[in-house]
């Protein structure tokens, strides 16, 4: 049940979504580079090489990133370009993506800074398990499953921004969580058709707190989000954490049994991914 104050704050961000007032975030310009490189059929390794080399942070991540168990290299490489080479054009452009967003998790306030961060470590998190199910379960692309867990709660970016200026939500932590709850789902499908990324993308920002969502077809990455997210919370004080997994169509289609623990099917896979990016 949310209060007064709540209800007037969620009717003027929806108002200011609807009309484009709302401020989204733009995607970091090395990641639109990297993009259009690698759209361009002309273009080659090198080519999308000599634009990650013009930020010094991203190279050594990427670098790193091969280099990681996550991708299971027998020797280790030490330049972008080989990086690149060893993970291909579309793993490049989702890490590419992913790493540059870390960047956009900053903030002004303690309230604001602890949100974020929390955020940020909760993708990582998502983005790990719904990698490691991916593998194991599905057809589905590994990479792609990861940016979807990196992107699920990108919507949470703007709210946190506008709760900047609002004294009374950064005196009220639980005001502020129970305003991004109900609002980043709306907010993150809007920031990634800005972002022009891919419908089944968009799809997991919008439908991953949607836990009764059912298909018809195959598991699709909407699915492996909504397990990731719920098995994310196992063991902590999240309201997701009481959920009974036996009604939640998404273990079905991932062919998973609610009642194992995920740690001892998939827990290595998931802790590459985890060290990759944490």
């Amino acid at each position: 049940m949310f209060s007064k104050l709540e209800e007037r704050l969620l009717d003027r961000l929806f108002d200011d979504l609807e009309s484009g007032k709302l401020i989204l975030p733009t995607l970091p310009e090395v990641a639109l580079r990297v993009r259009e490189t690698l759209e361009n059929a002309n273009a080659g390794m090198a080519q999308v090489a000599k634009v990650i080399t013009t930020d010094t942070a991203l190279s050594a991540r990427l670098i790193q990133i091969a280099n990681s168990p996550l991708l299971r290299a027998a020797r280790n490489i030490d330049s972008v370009e080989a990086a690149i080479t060893r993970m291909g054009g579309t793993m490049t452009r989702n890490l590419v993506t992913s790493i540059a967003m870390e960047q956009m998790f900053q903030a002004t306030s303690d309230v604001t800074d602890k949100q974020l961060r929390d955020t940020w470590q909760h993708s990582i998190q998502v983005a790990a398990i719904s990698h490691a199910l991916c593998k194991q379960f599905t057809n589905l692309k590994p990479d792609e499953a990861l940016l979807a867990g990196l992107v699920h709660d990108i919507g949470v970016l703007p709210i946190i921004s506008r709760a900047e200026d609002i004294p009374e939500l950064l005196v009220n932590e639980k005001m502020l969580l129970n305003i991004i709850e109900k609002a980043h789902p709306a907010v993150g499908e809007a920031i990634l058709k800005k972002w022009n990324f891919a419908p089944q993308l968009v799809a997991v920002a919008s439908e991953h707190e949607n836990i009764t969502r059912d298909h018809n077809g195959p598991a699709d990455y909407v699915d492996l989000v909504i397990v990731a997210n719920l098995e994310s919370h196992a063991g902590n004080s999240h309201k997701l954490h009481n959920i009974d997994f036996n009604t939640v169509p998404a273990f079905g289609k991932l062919g998973l049994d609610p009642e194992v623990n995920l740690i001892d099917v998939a827990g290595e896979t998931i802790e590459a991914a985890k060290v990759a990016f944490g």
